[in-house]
């Protein structure tokens, strides 16, 4: 229609047009042209925003266990064998699958300094059955079949499908002995207790990071004192914050109390910048129902550090009643903390986004109802950010354990207390505002050429009358 009024053979003053007229129905058409093909672009672009927060609301609304892989994941089939075992390149993101009883082999090529990490995620389906002995083991090895590290992560007291991560480490830090040196490593990844469980096969996500060496030695002890105190929980007005689909849609938080609405058989996804000498406790409060009966293990709270390692869960079972899942005393973030004893510790080694992951057991729909349920999750950072160890070279991915400035303009336009942040892993907040300011310049920019081609067209009929 666009075309057809524009592109046909208009006339002005006869059939002959002079070199004014002409002059000025080109400048006239040209301009309508301009602007049409500016405010169909703009209509297009606002379009594709919406289709974008549409998705983003479907995810929330649609299926609860849905699980956002990461964008651009390549493919990677696990071997039976070391023999056939893929290469995982350093700071990549994969997409594989998990066999009911079966045991993966991935292959690593390090070098002498660096220190390795692998994140496996598995995303049961939703609606299937997992016990509460079940879950992923992740191990590093090496060439020689020696354990560099292990680690299982389970489902837990909820027995409820729901994205778990386990984590395996070839670690060079100073002090270290074991699988040290340049060379083939190999990456085990393999079910904990498949029995009780559906024989389904797990979709499975996994991410690798390296770890330079630092330019300078530092301490090779865990730090002895930390205040290990159970912290107040932060108090203040709750702001609206909608959880990401997985880690790497995760929605950006700050130090505040955040407020969201949560489904049986749901998982949301946060993440929180720790700088060096930060200390981080959260918990997680679901409200009451109106009801009574017992879900057990129905609120889970997890805490995994910047490489998706798993740090600790809490736990909170459900009567209908208000109730909280709060995480354990951590330390702050300290390179040292890796030589400590405790897991939940040692895994507090380095800044960067951690993430807390709130799942809300399947179960509680038969006892409670479908929901949504109000969920409202208290972040408390104590501490002043300090200098970093000192790395003699890049992480890869890039930035992985520090707080970067984009990590804190999200925080910042967060708020201490609340509302929308910005960043690459911003949740649907941030899509919203960028539509409604594409949404306003589109109607200047619009506005301001229809005002223009008014002008021109009154100038060019006076143009045109005039010859």
């Amino acid at each position: 229609m666009v075309a057809r009024g524009w592109g046909g053979r208009r006339r002005v003053r006869g059939d002959v047009l002079g070199p004014g007229a002409v002059t000025a129905f080109s400048a006239v058409t040209a301009l309508r042209l301009a602007a049409a093909t500016a405010v169909l672009g703009l209509l297009a672009v606002v379009a594709g925003l919406q289709a974008v927060a549409a998705g983003s609301q479907a995810v929330a609304a649609g299926d609860p266990g849905a699980y956002g892989f990461g964008g651009g994941a390549r493919s990677v089939t696990g071997a039976a064998t070391t023999a056939d075992a893929p290469l995982l390149d350093a700071g990549r993101t994969y997409r594989s699958a998990l066999p009911h009883h079966g045991k993966l082999y991935y292959r690593l090529q390090l070098d002498a300094a660096s220190t390795a990490y692998v994140s496996a995620t598995a995303v049961p389906a939703a609606g299937s059955t997992v016990s509460a002995e079940d879950g992923v083991r992740v191990s590093v090895r090496d060439a020689h079949g020696g354990s560099c590290s292990y680690q299982a992560t389970r489902f837990g007291a909820g027995r409820s499908p729901h994205p778990v991560a386990a984590w395996g480490a070839r670690d060079a830090a100073p002090g270290r002995t074991l699988c040290q040196g340049a060379g083939t490593y190999y990456v085990l990844i393999e079910r904990i207790d498949a029995n009780g469980s559906s024989p389904d096969t797990w979709p499975l996500e996994l991410a690798t990071a390296t770890e330079p060496a630092l330019d300078r030695t530092g301490p090779t002890t865990a730090p002895r004192t930390w205040d290990s105190a159970t912290p107040e929980p932060v108090g203040g007005r709750a702001a609206d914050r909608a959880g990401g689909n997985g880690f790497a849609t995760a929605t950006a938080l700050g130090h505040g109390v955040w407020r969201a609405s949560v489904r049986p058989g749901q998982t949301l996804f946060y993440r929180v910048p720790v700088d060096w000498g930060q200390q981080l406790n959260a918990v997680a409060e679901l409200s009451g129902a109106g009801s009574s009966g017992y879900v057990e293990g129905a609120l889970t709270l997890s805490l995994y550090n910047p490489v998706r390692g798993y740090v600790e869960d809490a736990y909170a079972g459900y009567t209908g009643q208000r109730t909280a899942a709060a995480l354990a005393p951590l330390p702050p973030v300290a390179y040292a903390n890796r030589y400590g004893f405790a897991d939940p510790a040692k895994a507090m080694r380095f800044a960067g986004s951690y993430y807390l992951v709130v799942h809300l057991a399947d179960q509680t729909a038969d006892r409670f109802g479908t929901g949504p349920y109000d969920l409202t999750l208290r972040v408390r950072l104590d501490g002043t950010a300090r200098p970093g160890p000192g790395y003699a070279g890049p992480s890869e991915p890039r930035n992985r354990f520090e707080v970067t400035e984009a990590d804190r303009i999200a925080v910042t336009r967060a708020g201490p207390q609340g509302g929308s942040a910005g960043g690459s892993e911003s949740g649907s907040a941030g899509g919203s505002g960028a539509l409604r300011a594409v949404a306003v310049g589109g109607i200047g920019a619009g506005t301001a050429l229809l005002v223009a081609l008014g002008v021109w067209t009154l100038v060019a009929r006076r143009r045109a009358g005039a010859w």
